[in-house]
């Protein structure tokens, strides 16, 4: 594993420096951007010095256990290698993670694919599944714009995943989805295939190579959705824009306001524009998003199967898990891992 705290310090140096220049705070969007990733640095420089020093307490303790040979002393002993061993795996993919957008949080969209509400119904189940691993790695998470299905589930959700490197983990995760079940929506128990399809791309402030000319924006304005009560919006409040030369469609309806979801909006426009840029800038297909192929079967990335057995199958890397309960539970980190390592 390289891990280069030099580099880091040097990096972190020269960001301070560029804080205390004169005028740095004219620039308020540009200082906030400096402030972000100055504190990124100086966290990872801190995690890396911490675990160190938990390493070296390691050491230590191993000389004292084979002085004492105490049998209760040696149990934390292991619990402790474990542990440190644990945070080093995790520094050790953290160094996978060399993309130019990996340290950004992610925007994910969740869309159904062929299946109707069988679809749907897999559509929501993904996106609990989804929120659950955002929890286990102490992200946060936000609902942006909801689709519901027309009898249950969801038809599509976006939603973001806040937190270090979430970009970089999430988009592991891109591509088809497939589900083998008996349907609970068939009166005639028939086992059913389901498919949805994730997309991610990085959550970006600032680009200042990308202008955008509102003379290319159509923006329109409709009441946000949801299951009612008080805290849906009475008013037309949602905000829809659509990039004319593009194509490109983004919608926000979780702010209060117009003003705030009109700014998500275009924040989330800017993501897909950048991402179009650096894909058709990219090769083949090592793009941001991927190749996202048509939601049927026959381009999953992973398969997940309830019956006539139970297990989970990553097709690109060949990882499996059988607990089928506790992937649906957020527990993918194996998957993302594997991908990582082999990407």
């Amino acid at each position: 594993m390289h891990f280069d705290v030099a580099g880091l310090k040097e990096q972190l140096k020269s960001l301070n420096a560029e804080q205390e220049t004169d005028g740095f705070w004219n620039d308020l969007s540009k200082a906030q951007s400096v402030g972000k990733q100055s504190k990124f640095i100086e966290n990872k420089i801190l995690r890396f010095e911490k675990i160190k020093s938990r390493a070296a307490d390691a050491e230590l303790l191993i000389e004292m256990s084979e002085e004492s040979g105490d049998a209760a002393e040696f149990e934390f002993l292991k619990s402790e290698v474990r542990a440190v061993s644990d945070i080093l795996e995790e520094l050790r993919l953290e160094t996978l993670l060399r993309g130019k957008y990996d340290a950004l949080n992610a925007i994910l969209t969740l869309h159904a694919g062929a299946g109707g509400t069988e679809a749907q119904d897999w559509c929501s189940m993904l996106f609990r599944m989804y929120t659950r691993y955002i929890e286990r790695k102490g992200y946060t998470t936000k609902i942006l714009d909801v689709l519901d299905g027309e009898e249950a589930g969801l038809k599509s959700i976006t939603f973001t995943a806040d937190g270090e490197n979430a970009y970089g983990y999430m988009k592991a995760e891109m591509g088809v989805h497939r589900l083998v079940r008996i349907s609970p929506f068939d009166a005639n128990k028939r086992r059913h295939t389901s498919f949805a399809s994730l997309e991610v791309m990085p959550e970006i402030e600032n680009d200042d190579e990308l202008v955008i000319d509102t003379e290319d924006l159509r923006i329109d304005t409709f009441r946000s959705g949801g299951a009612g009560g008080q805290h849906v919006n009475k008013t037309d409040s949602a905000v829809r824009i659509t990039h004319i030369p593009t194509g490109i469609v983004v919608a926000c309806q979780n702010e209060r306001s117009q003003v705030q979801n009109r700014e998500q909006a275009m924040k989330m426009l800017r993501s897909k524009l950048i991402e179009r840029r650096e894909r058709e800038r990219l090769e083949h297909e090592q793009s941001l998003k991927g190749d996202l192929k048509k939601i049927e079967w026959g381009s999953q990335i992973r398969s997940y199967v309830f019956c006539p057995y139970t297990m989970a199958k990553d097709h690109r890397t060949g990882y499996e898990n059988t607990n089928i309960a506790a992937v649906m539970d957020g527990d993918i980190e194996g998957f993302i891992t594997e991908f990582l390592k082999k990407s």
